[in-house]
């Protein structure tokens, strides 16, 4: 999910602006982003979206200026340590979107509804994504899917609740799929998929997750609707683009995605800095005097000022 779109493309500018400090630099004023904003962004300015699962997290990556911040269900992988994200539960969903709700101050909350918590029917849809808005602080909500799903996308969309779409590669149906393999090979997939997005975007849906596709399948369905494309491993020609925020950082353990650039190698400083804190608190060089509070004063120290 890389974007590189010219931002002279179209669209709106977000919302916000700047004005000069005392030492000449550009101070950015940010607003809050919503749903409606992001939709407006469609062929202007790229749109960053990352996952978080924390407070922490969420608050380091909303200051650096994300524009959304999606608690997706790949927790139950990154997080928990599962082997995909179907075990992954509604309540387990709330939980973590509540504490990276608190930390976004500016960038758009998206909670991703786990597998079997909308597939039922459609009012099954709509009471899953309310608890993700009103539970789990959520400002709007991820579901996987296309045709399949529109009447569900619809529904929500009804109740009042903005929905993020997802085609493509849609883990919660990885055994259906026979494991996480590209799709939209060949033009009549490429089609399905195309299908599967403007279904979504008749229903409602305010932007559209692409994963896992040839570049130029991605650029066809971004060509084909009128909301935004967001891509993870869909090429460049997405409206925006998402990672994972472990993958980002170069902290994943194990495998790590084809598409997934390492920003940073945090996993490496990380595994230094444990080194090192063992090493200290084993030769006895940690806590030193700086890091310990004031001693008190000794017994014959408060006689001789009692005597005084």
């Amino acid at each position: 999910m890389y974007g590189n779109r010219n931002a002279s493309g179209g669209g709106t500018r977000p919302a916000g602006g700047s004005t000069p400090t005392a030492d000449g630099t550009a101070r950015q004023h940010r607003r809050k982003i919503t749903a409606p904003a992001l939709q407006a962004r469609k062929g202007g300015q790229p749109i960053a979206m990352v996952t978080a699962y924390d407070y922490t997290m969420a608050r380091l990556m909303d200051r650096a200026g994300v524009d959304i911040l999606l608690v997706g269900d790949s927790l139950g992988m990154v997080v928990q340590g599962r082997s995909s994200t179907i075990p992954v539960t509604l309540e387990e969903a709330c939980y973590h979107t509540r504490a990276v709700a608190r930390g976004a101050e500016y960038a758009h909350v998206v909670g991703d509804m786990p597998f079997m918590s909308f597939q039922v029917s459609a009012t099954q849809a709509v009471q899953s994504a309310g608890k993700l808005v009103k539970d789990g602080m959520a400002e709007s909500v991820k579901l996987e899917g296309g045709e399949d799903v529109a009447e569900h996308v619809s529904r929500i969309v009804r109740a009042g609740i903005p929905v993020m779409g997802h085609v493509g590669l849609t883990p919660q149906s990885v055994h259906a799929l026979g494991g996480y393999r590209v799709q939209g090979k060949g033009q009549s997939a490429a089609e399905r998929i195309v299908a599967d997005a403007i279904a979504l975007e008749q229903a409602g849906a305010y932007a559209i997750v692409l994963e896992a596709m040839p570049p130029d399948a991605a650029a066809e369905v971004t060509e084909a609707v009128s909301v935004p494309t967001i891509g993870i491993g869909a090429g460049a020609g997405c409206d925006g683009q998402v990672l994972v925020c472990y993958d980002m950082l170069g902290m994943t353990v194990g495998h790590n995605p084809k598409f997934a650039k390492h920003f940073a190698e945090v996993g490496d400083q990380i595994h230094t800095a444990v080194q090192d804190y063992v090493r200290e608190v084993r030769d006895g060089s940690f806590p030193g005097p700086e890091h310990c509070y004031r001693t008190n004063e000794s017994r014959s120290e408060k006689k001789k000022l009692a005597v005084v």
